[in-house]
């Protein structure tokens, strides 16, 4: 069976790994008789900053039966062939050297890269099939293709499982939903439910203890998928896919995750990594295990179930939502969740994690200046933007927004004697707006409709909690809250130092203060963001150690003389040291929970 000649076939080649270039072909075998229209993404879905990904495109030229054929750039990410009468080739070369989660990375050990990088869309044919042929780079020895998106079967090319050849992909929204990693990583499989899953470890990683993380997030997905479907089990992804693929790329410090609706794309730390022969679960492998549970929890809440606004997805603009603090928030309070329902912590360790989350957002002042809702439609505009002001200014809707859905979740369990819970709203969500979002036409949840799906789900009218934590800016009372759960909530210093109130950094030798808490020692005294703090009352200050050091020997309420360098001017500042903050919250148990007496 041959390519049918009314889908796009896109041919992909890491061409040159010591350049970071990707090489690209696209073939239409109809394009527009007025004048083909092609495009790129201009971000990327999970990640709310329009990214410009046509920056990196370097060279581009079209032709049709081998003559060169006009093209010229019509916007910031556009471009417009003149009219042909045949099929039009489209050959571009993409710069990858972006090492994230969000677009292209190509050197000599591996390549990765998601669509929204580096396929061009059709205008005008964006429903129609897409061929994918994964080429291996010049010097490939031994590499081989880990991707969610499915082997083109019966094509003539058609690539076996993990290999190069054709792939397929029902529809370019689909298609840019797939990230791809080619290479030699060390690669763990299990099933869940009958599930084929796959873990892609990418990077330098010695003695990784890959059977461990493999049992790990085994019971982290078993539990996520009987959580949604705990009658039939069924994965989400087998609409789209055969497989889950998480795919990590391990560096000395990275951190982070993008969800797709079959694979998700990570980055890990080196050191939070178990190894062979460590037994112990520390903060770190903690950290890793809830990142894989929040991306892999999206496959149901983002993926599927998503905010009207993304419904579909509009990636030539910005698409401002108010509900990223239910689609992250929530997300990110299940994740740690999840983790405990698995069994991969202990209760010990999961009210860490919570008081973690909870000292984060009580230690930012912007949130009495923004709301949650507030923070979700400015994603775009400031919470991807932060600069040394932000804290000062802004709320997250993943932090703040986990509080929520914890706060939302004890308040209706506390209303129905334990009868209902925040389990049975997203049970809904699932039920209504997720599991058939990929055939049934794809609706999304609409701005304001949240109240009124809680309280389907539980009776509860919970509008008045919404509007005082979620609209407005009220802290959510979690001490009140978690004392009904047998929790109590205590607030301690993370040390018995005199304070300065503000954020530093150590950046190439230098102490610089990252943050000026508003109200503050620091900004009462007139320090700013920026400043090179080098002594205290004349001593040199040269990392947090040295400061530490020093004020060591003062008290709360001493004044002491900051000597800074303001660009390249050196000022003076009399500084009045404040007390410790009581800024770590710990949880306690007190009491058996309800219902386990």
């Amino acid at each position: 069976m041959g390519m049918r000649k009314e889908s796009i076939l896109y041919t992909v080649t890491p061409s040159d790994p010591s350049g970071h270039r990707m090489t690209i072909q696209l073939l239409i075998q109809k394009p527009s008789s007025t004048g083909q229209v092609l495009s790129l993404p201009a971000w990327i879905p999970g990640s709310y900053l329009i990214r410009d990904f046509s920056r990196q495109i370097e060279q581009i030229s079209a032709t049709c039966r081998n003559r060169p054929v006009a093209l010229r750039k019509t916007g910031d990410h556009t471009w417009r062939c003149a009219p042909v009468t045949g099929p039009l080739l489209v050959e571009y070369t993409v710069y990858a050297w972006d090492l994230s989660v969000r677009g292209a990375h190509v050197d000599e050990r591996h390549a990765f890269f998601n669509g929204t990088s580096v396929f061009l869309c059709v205008q005008g044919q964006e429903a129609l099939p897409c061929h994918v042929k994964l080429c291996p780079p010049p010097h490939a020895r031994n590499w081989k293709v880990y991707t969610s998106l499915p082997e083109a079967a019966g094509h003539a090319d058609a690539a076996p499982r993990h290999g190069f050849g054709m792939y397929r992909a029902p529809d370019y929204d689909a298609l840019i939903d797939h990230p791809v990693e080619m290479g030699t990583p060390q690669v763990a499989r299990f099933r869940v439910h009958g599930a084929p899953h796959e873990l892609v470890f990418t990077g330098v990683i010695p003695n990784l203890d890959l059977q461990r993380i493999a049992v790990d997030v085994r019971r982290i997905c078993s539990t996520q998928i009987s959580f949604f479907e705990p009658d039939t089990h069924t994965a989400p992804f087998l609409d789209s896919a055969d497989r889950y693929v998480f795919m990590t790329t391990v560096t000395d410090n990275g951190y982070g995750g993008l969800e797709h609706r079959a694979s998700t794309a990570l980055m890990a730390s080196r050191r939070d990594l178990p190894t062979v022969g460590r037994t112990d679960t520390g903060e770190g492998y903690q950290t890793f295990l809830g990142l894989v549970s929040h991306e892999y929890f999206h496959t149901w809440n983002v993926k599927r179930i998503k905010p009207a606004a993304f419904a579909p997805y509009n990636l030539t603009r910005s698409t401002p939502t108010t509900l990223l603090w239910v689609f992250e928030g929530f997300t990110s309070y299940y994740d740690d969740l999840m983790l405990l329902r698995a069994g991969v912590i202990t209760e010990a360790d999961y009210l860490r994690m919570v008081g973690k989350t909870i000292s984060s957002v009580h230690s930012a002042p912007g949130r009495f200046k923004q709301s949650v809702a507030e923070s979700s439609f400015d994603a775009w505009t400031r919470y991807y933007k932060q600069d040394e002001n932000s804290p000062n200014a802004l709320v997250s809707y993943y932090t703040k927004g986990s509080l929520v859905a914890l706060g939302l979740d004890i308040t209706l369990r506390q209303a129905t004697d334990g009868r209902r819970s925040l389990d049975d709203v997203m049970h809904l969500l699932w039920e209504r707006y997720g599991r058939d979002f990929y055939q049934g036409g794809g609706k999304g949840v609409p701005e304001k409709a949240l109240p009124g799906l809680i309280r389907e789900a539980t009776g509860i009218d919970v509008s008045s909690f919404i509007e005082r934590y979620v609209m407005g800016r009220e802290d959510v009372p979690l001490d009140t809250l978690l004392a009904h759960q047998g929790i109590a909530l205590s607030w301690k210093p993370t040390n018995n130092l005199p304070s300065l109130q503000a954020r530093i950094k150590v950046e190439q030798g230098e102490s610089k203060l990252a943050t000026v808490y508003e109200g503050g020692a620091a900004h009462q005294a007139g320090l700013s963001a920026g400043d090179t703090l080098i002594a205290l009352d004349g001593l040199r200050v040269s990392d947090a150690a040295s400061l530490n050091q020093l004020l060591a020997a003062y008290q709360p309420g001493d004044v002491v003389q900051a000597h800074v360098f303001r660009r390249d001017e050196l000022r003076v500042f009399s500084l009045t040291l404040a007390a410790p903050p009581e800024s770590e919250c710990v949880l306690t148990r007190i009491e058996p929970a309800p219902g386990t007496q």
